[in-house]
């Protein structure tokens, strides 16, 4: 397998996200630059894009379709939103809203510690590894895949989302958590902690994308896409599909997080509504625009995507789903490999697919 330091496509997406990362600690640094509230889109860009990343490595390189990745984004945003809520009441004094509502004097005994960024770290990645890790090995050892493990990820959100709305679980009920004003130990509202967590975002996109990178390029990588090409051929020849699948679950299910823990800083809430099965849909419409199995096709679609979904929510937010319909028909009869198509001038007839993958790679 090449080297993806030779793939121009990709070096240019990653010089485009290093620029901006330069552009946003610039900003930072100078009184000038980008204003708070583009360098906010971008950093919420970002993130979609890491979101993105972590379904494309799955999805694209594995041949396992997820539809519950917005489970593990949703744990990475609850975490940080409760570090934000602990740390905010320890410097502040302030009560959060969510315990004004239901009577509270105190915070739950599970909260203790997370006054503390690196404990909030822990937690997610054990959380996350942790639901990962069981759901995982059930659904691979029992070797449930296609579209019944899509289904039952979708089914898994779900039932995160019901469990979040009810009020007494602590973690703001129906109404979520807000009203963060400090973050390490700086008003959450200043320009130069906006600016400077969007280039963290960024910073953290960039090395996704040079992370998978290297991991696709490696021997690892090279038993990925014949797992995803021919599982059964694969497990004939020794090899042991389970615990590959289940590491690169395990590794999406931590970038999701990681994705969910520099989104809600920028947005400043949480909700249930951020485990909906809509978002964990709409992530793989992500993907599938930009082209699953390249990983700046991951990128290029959720920028996109989310983008014009942006400007579409002020402009004309009632033309946004059919305009986003139109989009995965043209995909779907167009181009059956997503932008990355049209990147390459390759159009094709209607109703005619193609692989998404070239023959699998030789294995040594």
């Amino acid at each position: 397998m090449s080297s993806f330091w030779s793939d121009r496509p990709f070096l240019i997406v990653l010089a485009a996200v290093l620029a901006v990362a330069l552009l946003l600690v610039i900003s930072v640094a100078v009184p000038f630059g980008l204003s708070a509230y583009l360098a906010n889109a971008i950093g919420q860009l970002a993130t979609f894009a890491v979101l993105a990343l972590s379904l494309d490595l799955i999805w694209g390189y594995l041949g396992i379709l997820s539809l519950g990745h917005g489970l593990f984004f949703g744990i990475g945003g609850y975490v940080a939103a409760m570090y934000l809520l602990k740390h905010s009441f320890e410097v502040t004094g302030k009560v959060p809203d969510f315990m004004q509502f239901m009577g509270w004097t105190a915070l739950p005994f599970y909260w203790a510690g997370f006054g503390f960024f690196s404990y909030a770290v822990i937690v997610a990645a054990v959380v996350t590894l942790l639901i990962s890790g069981v759901f995982g090995y059930v659904s691979f050892r029992s070797r449930v895949g296609g579209v019944y493990f899509a289904i039952i990820t979708q089914a898994l959100v779900y039932v995160a989302m019901l469990l979040m709305f009810r009020n007494d679980t602590g973690f703001g009920g129906n109404n979520g958590m807000t009203g963060f004003t400090v973050i390490f130990g700086w008003p959450i509202g200043l320009k130069a902690v906006i600016v400077a967590i969007a280039a963290a975002s960024v910073v953290v996109l960039a090395l996704t994308m040079v992370a998978c990178g290297l991991l696709l390029q490696s021997r690892f990588g090279v038993l990925m896409i014949a797992a995803r090409d021919d599982e059964v051929r694969l497990r004939t020849l020794g090899y042991d599909t389970l615990l590959l699948k289940l590491a690169i679950w395990c590794l999406s299910a931590l970038i999701a997080a990681l994705a969910g823990m520099l989104y809600v800083p920028q947005v400043g809430i949480i909700n249930p509504r951020l485990l909906a099965p809509d978002l964990s849909l709409e992530i793989a419409v992500w993907v599938a625009i930009g082209g699953r199995g390249h990983l700046i096709g991951a990128v290029i679609g959720a920028v996109l995507v989310n983008a014009l979904k942006f400007w579409l929510s002020a402009a004309a937010p009632e033309l946004w789903p059919f305009i986003l319909s139109a989009l995965i028909v043209l995909v779907a009869f167009v181009f059956p490999n997503g932008l990355v198509d049209l990147a390459r001038f390759k159009f094709h007839r209607p109703l005619i697919s193609r692989r998404v993958s070239s023959e699998t790679p030789e294995l040594r």
